[in-house]
């Protein structure tokens, strides 16, 4: 006798088989935060940038100063 198997009882069958492994979460888990991190550090990057062209236009010798301090330092802990 041939045993019958629904579409939903194969796909159930496949879902346990690719199910992930504690090691491959982490794996992803490191990998989004790693991205979170670049997305996080370009933006306060390109934030800085308009902040500096900003104190330029006005002239604004202490905001410009301390802006790119801050670039600066943002830029060593790349390093």
């Amino acid at each position: 006798m041939e045993n019958y198997y629904s579409y939903a009882d194969f796909m159930k069958a496949m879902a346990q088989t690719k199910k992930t492994t504690e090691a491959e979460k982490l794996l992803n888990d490191i990998y989004l935060d790693l991205f979170l991190k670049h997305v996080h550090r370009s933006q306060q990057e390109e934030q800085l940038m308009a902040l500096i062209d900003e104190a330029l236009d006005n002239n604004d010798r202490n905001a410009f100063i301390k802006y790119s301090d801050q670039l600066k330092a943002l830029k060593r802990e790349d390093e």
